[in-house]
């Protein structure tokens, strides 16, 4: 026989903690509620490896699932500093994502294998973040974009400007018409030099190889200048580039450049940016000048501001960066879940490809001694 209790405190009670519990799960954080982002590392030569691997602990969106290089001593040396499992070493890039199924691969190998990389990713349907530039050339550029376009992943690019508060305040001057129209823009990237401070030997190596890294301190440095530039003026294909590269300390860096200049020419707004291994201290700052004011980048979170009636000018601090578009894994894993579209923006594949077209013509520039004159790319 079954029996119904028909008592209306007890039937209350029920509802009550039934309603309580689905306010509860309701209100807990999103990253709560969903497992973290599955990635996995593939090459440990470059030295920016470092920075994803110590700040690993603090992001719990995203969980590492695997790494791929075929080199032992490399496995043995961050396995150990890092408290990694062995577990999660693989040689091959295929095997790895065949057996960890990641959603995306983060590259650290040299920029001359990230073509290769992405098409191994592409084919498994795995979307990549590769550390800047995209790639070497125009033609790995526009290889990428259709493989990605193909397999439907996303390829992301991080620079580390992209998460400076600094750089989002200028960009918000010039946004706003506080500045009036873009003029006239200067960068300046670098430091002493890779080998002056000291990069491991495994990073040195391709970074002081042209057929590695595409060039010296005119792709190393240059990039982050030509990707400000071609984000501020919304993608747009500046009408002709303009490059030196210097040898200043060709006993040091025998195969490539160690100094650059790169002017960019639009129909208004010219730019002029400045990588280089020859800078007295690390700095990464950008100057934007326009018809009724100047924002001025010191450091990554400050501004140094002038407007048309403004006496002097005023040093302020920018406002912090808003999650996700405040560090590179929230970035990675709130556009891999459709939360964010990375269109026109600095990690942005479309803004990239263009990055890559000044960068491949800046190359050519310092080696011809002329300018190149650019055409907006087909899609």
């Amino acid at each position: 026989m079954r029996y119904f209790c028909s008592c209306p405190a007890l039937r209350f009670s029920k509802v009550f903690l039934v309603g309580l519990f689905v306010i509860l799960i309701a209100s807990l954080p999103a990253q709560a509620q969903r497992a973290p982002l599955r990635v996995a590392i593939v090459g440990l030569e470059h030295g920016h490896v470092e920075g994803f691997l110590g700040q690993l602990p603090q992001h719990h969106d995203v969980e590492l699932v695997g790494i791929a290089d075929a080199d032992a001593a490399l496995w043995e040396k961050y396995g150990k500093k890092y408290s990694l499992p062995g577990t999660l070493f693989f040689k091959s890039i295929a095997n790895m994502i065949e057996v960890r199924h990641p959603q995306a691969v983060l590259v650290y190998t040299s920029v001359g294998e990230h073509r290769h990389t992405i098409e191994i990713a592409a084919q498994y349907g795995v979307s990549v973040m590769v550390e800047k530039p995209l790639t070497i050339s125009l033609e790995d550029a526009l290889a990428i974009r259709r493989v990605a376009h193909e397999h439907h992943i996303q390829v992301l690019v991080n620079y580390e400007t992209t998460w400076y508060a600094s750089n989002k305040a200028a960009y918000d001057e010039v946004e706003n018409q506080r500045l009036g129209p873009v003029r006239r823009v200067v960068v300046h990237d670098g430091h002493q030099g890779p080998k002056e401070i000291g990069v491991p030997p495994e990073f040195l190596g391709w970074l002081t190889d042209p057929e590695q890294n595409g060039a010296g301190a005119l792709y190393d440095f240059g990039c982050y200048g030509v990707d400000l530039m071609t984000w501020l003026m919304h993608g747009e294909t500046p009408l002709t580039v303009t490059a030196v590269a210097n040898h200043d300390k060709p006993q040091v860096y025998p195969k490539v450049d160690d100094d650059s200049t790169i002017v960019l020419t639009y129909p208004h707004a010219q730019a002029v940016i400045m990588g280089s291994w020859n800078w007295p201290f690390s700095r990464k700052d950008m100057e934007v000048y326009g018809a009724k004011g100047y924002a001025i980048t010191v450091g990554a979170d400050r501004l140094r501001v002038r407007h048309e009636h403004d006496g002097e000018e005023q040093l302020t601090s920018a406002a912090p960066l808003s999650s996700p578009q405040n560090n590179s894994l929230s970035y990675l894993a709130a556009v891999l879940r459709g939360e964010f579209v990375p269109s026109g923006d600095l990690s942005a594949l479309d803004t990239n490809v263009v990055v890559m077209q000044i960068l491949d013509a800046a190359r050519e520039s310092a080696r011809s001694g002329r300018s190149v004159r650019l055409t907006k790319l087909g899609d």
